[in-house]
């Protein structure tokens, strides 16, 4: 028989090895608080490369909440660790996890299931700075990354590439992904993923304060301005739902995800960029805001990703 919620001890992994630690501890923070207000026995864990031992010889929860972000907390390694413990853990697995990291092995599979993607590829970090590989204006991100980390916009007319991409300290591996710029709304639509069928949330219209969305935009207060739900045609917003939902079940999603589109109001084009398998959980974060806007309170959602976990696959 499963134990009732309250009688859960829950691991919350936050921290992390990745370039975003410390949104991780955000997100780690405010769900280990939420769990506490519930009652529940929480060990936080700022999760390093003795987690498996940390967890098996010393903590021993029931459920694990995964709140690391990026490299190795979100890419299927952390999730390697906790299935080989066997404890049950929250969002992806090991090979949606690795495969949503990887932008552009993902971008495939997505085109794959008809949702439209950016064109552009992958590139040697050191050619994207020395020339144009596509025409301006054009996106350089790395390819396993997230929360904008080390993206840049090339914007029309530039002289030349982003130098920084190839200096010896740049530290996101060596290549890089380059997309054409898509003008327009930039839009996220947040998915539970429910036994009966994912479920999309609604959709967002993302305004940075600054001009571009970049990781200082997401999480800084008064970064960016939210618009939900978002002011769009109807039968784009729907559109937008379903492509999330169908996202989620292309890459092989569980629990929460979050897909990040762009939206041509000009052209009348929706084009899907990534899909985020542990959207983060701060107090500027989407996930938590769209599931505020349909009656799901901030603790509500941490306990629905809690017991999704729990629940015997």
């Amino acid at each position: 028989m499963a134990r009732a919620f309250k009688d859960l001890h829950v691991a919350v992994l936050m921290g992390g090895l990745s370039a975003e630690r410390e949104v991780s501890l955000s997100s780690g923070e405010q769900c280990a608080q939420a769990l506490e207000r519930q009652g529940v026995r929480v060990s936080r864990v700022d999760a390093g490369r003795d987690l498996a031992n940390v967890l098996s010889g010393l903590i021993k929860p029931d459920v694990v909440l995964n709140c690391l972000h990026g490299a190795w907390g979100e890419d299927g390694c952390v999730q390697g660790v906790l299935e080989t413990l066997r404890i049950p853990y929250t969002h992806s697995g090991v090979l949606a996890s690795a495969l949503a990291m990887d932008k552009d092995k993902s971008k495939a599979v997505l085109r794959a299931a008809g949702i439209k993607v950016p064109g552009g590829g992958l590139y040697d970090r050191h050619e994207v700075a020395s020339r144009h590989v596509i025409d301006p204006p054009y996106i350089i991100k790395p390819n396993a990354e997230g929360s904008s980390v080390g993206v840049f916009l090339v914007p029309e007319g530039a002289n030349g590439p982003q130098a920084e991409v190839g200096y010896p300290e740049w530290p996101y591996g060596e290549q890089v992904v380059v997309e054409p710029y898509i003008a327009g709304k930039e839009l996220c639509v947040t998915v539970l993923g429910e036994p009966a069928g994912p479920r999309a949330l609604t959709v967002t219209d993302i305004t940075p304060t600054k001009g571009f969305y970049d990781y200082e935009a997401k999480y800084a207060p008064g970064g960016s301005v939210h618009v939900l739900p978002a002011v769009l045609p109807a039968a784009v917003f729907e559109k937008a739902l379903r492509q999330a939902e169908a996202a989620h079940v292309a890459m092989g999603c569980r629990g929460v995800s979050r897909s990040d589109f762009r939206y041509d109001d000009v052209k009348d084009d929706l084009v899907l960029l990534e899909v985020n398998t542990q959207p983060g959980m701060t107090p500027t974060s989407l996930a938590p805001e769209q599931a505020a806007h349909t009656g799901m309170s901030y603790d509500d959602l941490v306990r629905w990703m809690v017991e999704d976990a729990s629940c015997p696959r």
